[in-house]
Formats: C-alpha cells, structure tokens, sequence
C-alpha cells in the first residue's frame, strides 16, 4: 500500500551504481529503510544532499510489512536544516546524534512523542545561533526518558553520586562501578531538569563538557547492552574541546 509520511533522515548507504538505501525514522512506521532509486544518476544527483542527516522530509513510499526495504514513490522537503551544515560545530552535532540515533532506534512501531522530540530539537539546533554547546548532551539527556530510562531527579544536594545502573541520585556511592563522581553527577543534575533554553546557562570547561558526555555515552551503553562504538564521538570532544 502507498503511505505519506514524515520522516527523519539518519543515514545512507549506497546501492547499486545509481540508487541509494536511506535509513530514517518515520513518525508513523518507526524505523524504516527506504529504497531510493537513480538518487546517484547526474540527473538527479543534486536531490541526494536531501538525504544527509536530519533532514526532515515528507515521504509517499510503497509499504509492505514484510519487507525488509521499502520502496520510495515521492518525497518532498518538510524542514532543510540549512544552518545547520553551514556551521561547522553544528554540522558535527547533527552527525554525531545521528549515529547515536542510528544505533539505538530498532523499533518499526510509532513512537510520535519521540518523533516530535527529535524533531524540534532538530528546529532548536538549527535557528541556535549561540549558547548550543551543551546541546548534545541535553539532547541525549532528553532522548533516555523516550528509550525508557529516564533518569531521575535530584531532590536533595546531599544525593552527591549518580547511579547508572539504576537512574537516581544518592547519597553514598554504590557497591558497583557504574556511577558519577560529585562533580559530574551535579553538572549531570542540571542538565536533567533543564529544558534546551535553559542548558544554555551550564557553563563547562572543554574537558568537563566531554566528562560529562562520556558518562552519558556510558550511561546509554548500560542501559541498552551491545551498544555500538560511536564513531563520532572523538570529534565532538576535539570539536568542543
């Protein structure tokens, strides 16, 4: 059957000489591959940077349950990030989240509140003109609680260590290893209560800032086990650095 409907670009990989499989997340089916053939031809190669990473698109394509790669009929441009790969850091923001998101969403189910995060924070990072270094991070502290591991609130300062493996704040550091020092655990407390406007006031150190997304990364790789290695992360540390 032909459906119409929005979707996030992820990624792409090339297929056959001319055509191109798109990996997006759609609003209404969830993770999806999409066959998009002559993408690559001189005809309509220049239509091919519509399909770079969060891109938001409308999508018309041939659906079939069973089918491990759908079939694109039409496509139009929903929302061009254009500042966004005008911008350097920006550019290696919307690459890194894309990897991530790449790696952790499986589902082919809807998901729509997870859709419309991404996609206005997607709108957030793009007309950011400043005060978005941090964003990354909100954006994945933001993502956990869609995932299903939410992590909780502070609600006491004596609630000096955050705990990985079970999300929350506490007083004394567990009996595993997996947890934040003080430190990081407050800069942690922060961003978990703060909305993308207002992580603009956490001011970090380059190396505090790649600390505190280490232990994100970490905290991701706890709760979603076989986690692949996120190869762009060493550039945002030199990036942010």
């Amino acid at each position: 059957m032909i459906h119409k409907t929005k979707a996030i670009v992820l990624h792409q990989i090339k297929y056959t000489d001319s055509g191109i499989i798109a990996q997006v997340y759609t609003r209404d089916f969830g993770r999806q591959s999409i066959m998009i053939k002559g993408m690559r031809s001189r005809k309509s190669g220049k239509h091919n940077v519509l399909f770079q990473p969060m891109f938001i698109l409308e999508l018309v394509f041939y659906y079939k349950e069973s089918r491990g790669v759908q079939i694109l009929k039409e496509f139009s441009v929903s929302h061009s990030p254009a500042d966004i790969y005008a911008d350097i850091k920006k550019s290696c923001i919307a690459v890194f989240l894309a990897e991530v998101l790449t790696t952790v969403l499986r589902e082919e189910t809807p998901n729509f509140e997870m859709f419309d995060f991404i996609e206005d924070s997607i709108k957030f990072l793009d007309k950011s003109e400043s005060g978005y270094t941090n964003f990354h991070i909100a954006f994945l502290s933001g993502l956990s609680s869609f995932l299903g591991f939410e992590p909780g609130i502070r609600s006491n300062p004596g609630q000096k260590y955050f705990d990985l493996m079970n999300g929350t704040f506490i007083s004394r550091p567990p009996l595993h290893s997996a947890y934040a020092d003080p430190e990081i655990s407050e800069i942690l407390a922060e961003f978990f209560s703060s909305s993308f406007d207002q992580m603009r006031s956490i001011r970090l150190t380059g190396a505090l800032r790649n600390e505190v997304l280490d232990t994100i990364i970490r905290y991701f790789s706890v709760h979603l086990p076989g986690l692949k290695k996120i190869n762009s992360l060493d550039v945002m540390k030199e990036i942010f650095n």
